[in-house]
């Protein structure tokens, strides 16, 4: 194929041995196509999360970078709330922001309970605790660089 010719490919006849990477011209992609799990709009998701949770005045917010760590989401955060009634208001407003604000229905488990909350919005999952559940499962402290989760143990951060 000539090199300023790209290849044309039909997504429902698409073969692994049917691509060429040298057929694919990097200027032809367009951003929209590209997988939406790009750092661009997880970042944007992040940035909806803790401006939610900071709105509705979370305590001890910590965001974990999760990128090259886990095939699971890019970014972990972590929050407490004050009682089980401020955990499932939180997690309820969250889950509707993320929904109105990005299209994204997010998963939620423990919303019964409310002792422990997990959302997931598939690039940002989120855990809001009550603190003496958060105490008892420290997840900082298994996701955390071995430094800085020392320092928040020691409340220095």
């Amino acid at each position: 194929m000539p090199a300023n010719q790209t290849a044309e490919i039909d997504p429902a006849n698409i073969n692994s041995t049917d691509i060429n990477p040298t057929d694919i011209n990097p200027t032809d992609i367009n951003p929209t196509d590209i997988n939406p799990t790009d750092g661009a709009k997880s970042d944007a998701l992040l940035s909806l999360v803790l401006t939610s949770l900071s709105d509705d005045k979370a305590e001890d917010v910590v965001p974990i970078d999760l990128r090259g760590r886990s095939s699971v989401a890019d970014y972990m955060v972590v929050a407490s709330g004050r009682s089980s009634r401020q955990v499932a208001s939180m997690a309820e407003k969250l889950i509707e922001r993320v929904k109105t604000q990005t299209g994204i229905r997010p998963r939620s488990e423990g919303m019964d309970a409310a002792d422990w909350v997990l959302i997931d919005t598939g690039d940002v999952v989120v855990h809001v605790f009550r603190p003496e559940v958060r105490d008892f499962y420290q997840l900082e402290k298994l996701w955390l660089p071995q430094g800085e989760a020392v320092k928040r143990a020691m409340g220095s951060a």
